[in-house]
């Protein structure tokens, strides 16, 4: 649909997964059972996290924003996928896009800086233990955890600045299951390079920046580690640093892969199933991956769930 004048595109046409009805059901079921199951997880680690006083740590304040952000976000892009399984396309006002595409570049530029600070945490407790509580006392806890927020939004409000100022007024036609970034350059009729360039650079400082600190922090953690003189402990430190960094791969390198590239791209089937891997994949790997090998975070949820029956048993490590 045009405007009056016929000049600039009022809404944008998603579409969705062109599938056979049987494999569109079946993924839409998949999906939704694990929507509800990451809906359930983060929810009950934010009210354990918030209801017990010996979590309110800086290690488990992290772990809480963490999962309150994936509840944002999930909320922010799955019901858009669950869509996608339903229907063939699906039409969206400018303005319905503009602000989906704030909220969802907000929230993974949040979620890559956090991931650094969770990481730089660990790197203190471990590799710092005698400092650790002068290093990071609760209100620096507080500030880097605002600072993830503000860099996430403001980062994205940048973006949003340049992509809102550019003319649709071709093709309306967008092949994704949400508004991106790629998508919408590759629909505008003006000059694009400059956005291109912000896109570029923002995704390198917000993106490559995050990920060094957290390549740094780990190898830090593993040289460490390498130092620990029992088979026993090694094996158990590497075996929670490897599951950490199984999630920041899957989630950094698919958005490097997304975001990090200087031209709109052209081709989308890919970049719809890489999509999912951060929209879905991750917020759902990462209360299991953050929360639930933890011992202390295990017996906190354990209370909340079951309450303290006595007949109840301790979840196994």
């Amino acid at each position: 649909m045009r405007n009056l004048s016929g000049d600039h595109t009022v809404e944008f046409v998603l579409v969705d997964f062109p599938t056979s009805p049987p494999l569109q059901l079946l993924l839409f079921a998949l999906f939704l059972v694990i929507f509800l199951l990451t809906l359930l997880e983060n929810a009950l680690i934010v009210s354990t996290i918030w209801l017990t006083p010996s979590l309110h740590r800086p290690m488990f304040f992290f772990l809480g924003h963490l999962s309150f952000l994936e509840l944002w976000y999930i909320n922010v892009t799955v019901p858009r996928l669950l869509g996608a399984f339903l229907t063939q396309e699906h039409r969206v006002s400018y303005v319905g896009c503009m602000t989906q595409l704030y909220f969802f570049i907000a929230l993974a530029c949040t979620e890559c800086v956090l991931l650094a600070v969770m990481a730089y945490d660990r790197y203190l407790a471990i590799c710092e233990p005698l400092r650790y509580p002068s290093l990071m006392p609760f209100s620096m806890a507080t500030r880097l955890a605002a600072s993830s927020w503000g860099s996430g939004f403001f980062s994205s409000m940048m973006k949003l600045l340049f992509i809102s100022r550019l003319s649709y007024c071709g093709s309306n036609i967008i092949n994704h299951f949400f508004c991106d970034i790629s998508p919408l350059l590759n629909l505008t009729c003006s000059n694009k390079e400059q956005a291109e360039l912000v896109d570029f650079l923002l995704a390198l400082v917000m993106i490559l920046l995050p990920l060094t600190a957290v390549v740094s922090s780990y190898a830090a953690i593993i040289a460490t580690i390498l130092r620990i003189p029992t088979a026993q402990g090694r094996h158990k430190a590497f075996s929670t640093c490897a599951s950490h960094m199984a999630v920041v791969v899957i989630y950094y390198s698919s958005t490097l892969f997304t975001y990090a590239r200087p031209r709109a791209i052209y081709t989308f089937n890919h970049n719809k199933v890489i999509s999912v891997l951060y929209t879905v994949i991750v917020p759902f790997l990462n209360p299991a991956i953050y929360c639930l090998r933890n011992k202390e975070v295990k017996d906190a949820l354990r209370k909340t769930v079951l309450g303290r029956c006595p007949c109840s048993r301790d979840i196994p490590d």
